[in-house]
């Protein structure tokens, strides 16, 4: 499962970031790494961007990037 389908509210933990493009290091630098609990807080209207926190933070990403992203 990716982040991407977890649903607002819900809870999880990071397993991998998938792939090895600069948003992938990027999205690792910013702490989202495996064993990390990310929750989905809203989406947008659309559905992109999604809000999502982690670490006592909050963080915007698109639809794409959260697709990267597996969970457990």
């Amino acid at each position: 499962m990716t982040l991407r389908e977890l649903p607002v509210g819900k809870t999880s933990r990071v397993l991998e970031v998938k792939g090895e493009t600069r948003i992938s290091k990027r999205l690792m630098e910013m702490g989202i790494v495996p064993g990390v609990e990310v929750r989905v807080i809203k989406t947008a209207p659309f559905g992109d961007p999604m809000e999502i926190r982690l670490l006592g933070y909050s963080l915007a990403i698109r639809q794409n990037e959260a697709a990267a992203i597996e969970i457990e």
